[in-house]
């Protein structure tokens, strides 16, 4: 039914045994180490980028983290309105919940298609995928340090064949397990330490206790489960677990990396650009919509300063300036003298008494 995922692994592991089986020979237990090893080298190479895409995604995740708890508070009562909020934030952000699980969705198929394969070398089998009877024989008949990399130390019905019907012996099969087994939990707990350690530095996302909960297994259960396990499952899958948290944690590394000195970057050019921007020291402000540093703006500095007449207060009259020469205006109008008119100086008061005597007789 999975043959769409044994026959991709199966091939792969066949070309790489075909290539150190030239070096090594095709019966020796180092090829199929190393092909099983190298299998694993391929495929993550392949998930490389969906792998960063990954990372990138889980860096905007945690970005919008408190816009998101926003909303949620926002649209506590109204689901429908919270998803389509929810998802229009994703969207102006670039940021993808499903590409961070990408990697290691994919991962789950190989790992379950690689145990197939290894269930599969069986001694009476006369083809395994790929793999012809001559190449199931080899496998059978190989060992890497006395330990046969088909058997388990615990045999079950979802294990491969036992370990005495392969000819080896419990000893040298605990003396290369066990130390696999410790390896690979440690490997298991420093991969995921790594990843919490980057999630850390969000507040949001650790005050989130299925984000908590889910720290928690990545670092102390899933380790205690390799080291657990290790006894049931077959040597090759050992490998196979150890070479892949060794590749995850170089990758980890040459990742974040790399995303850091590209965030950095940005931030630097962003500050350039607003020193940029903003006025040098002693510059004069920024005057109707022009920049300060512009030639335009000089121009209409010094139009402002030849005019240095204050706005007059609200409410307060207007005041015009006499022109130069004329006479001032004043509100009552000036005494003039007795030359102009041709009447004299006391005019006024003559014809007011004469006013009065009228008024007498």
């Amino acid at each position: 039914m999975l043959n769409f995922i044994y026959y991709p692994v199966s091939f792969i592991m066949w070309v790489w045994h075909k290539a150190f089986g030239f070096v090594f020979g095709e019966n020796a237990g180092i090829s199929w180490v190393l092909a099983v090893i190298f299998l694993v080298f391929t495929l993550r190479a392949i998930l490389y980028k969906p792998f960063v895409g990954q990372v990138r995604s889980m860096r905007k995740m945690q970005e919008m983290a408190p816009e998101m708890q926003r909303l949620r508070k926002k649209y506590a009562n109204d689901k429908q309105k919270l998803a389509q909020e929810m998802q229009k934030l994703q969207s102006e952000n670039g940021a993808n919940p499903l590409g961070g699980c990408l990697p290691v969705l994919v991962q789950v198929p190989v790992f379950i298609g690689l145990f197939h394969v290894l269930r599969e070398f069986q001694p009476y089998k006369t083809e395994n995928y790929f793999f012809g009877a001559a190449e199931v024989h080899s496998f059978n008949e190989s060992s890497f340090f006395g330990a046969k990399l088909g058997a388990a130390v615990i045999n079950t019905q979802y294990s491969t064949t036992s370990l005495a019907d392969l000819g080896g012996n419990l000893t040298s099969q605990l003396t290369v397990m066990i130390p696999l087994m410790i390896i690979a939990g440690i490997l298991t707990h420093i991969t995921a330490r790594h990843s919490v350690a980057r999630q850390a530095a969000n507040p949001a996302t650790v005050a989130n206790s299925q984000t908590a909960i889910m720290q928690k297994l990545m670092l102390y259960v899933f380790p205690i489960g390799v080291v657990v396990g290790g006894p049931f499952l077959p040597l090759a899958v050992l490998f196979y677990w150890v070479s892949n948290n060794l590749w995850t944690l170089g990758q980890q590394y040459l990742v974040y990396k790399k995303i850091d000195a590209e965030e950095a970057e940005k931030k630097q050019q962003a500050t350039a650009q607003r020193n940029s921007l903003a006025p040098k020291p002693g510059q004069k402000p920024q005057r109707n919509g022009v920049s300060p540093n512009g030639s335009a703006a000089d121009e209409d500095d010094d139009v402002v300063d030849a005019d240095t007449t204050p706005a007059p207060k609200p409410g307060a009259k207007p005041v015009n300036k006499p022109k130069p020469g004329a006479k001032p205006v004043s509100g009552k109008p000036a005494n003039r003298p007795a030359s102009q008119g041709g009447r004299p100086a006391g005019g006024g008061g003559n014809r007011t008494q004469a006013r009065k005597g009228k008024k007498r007789r």
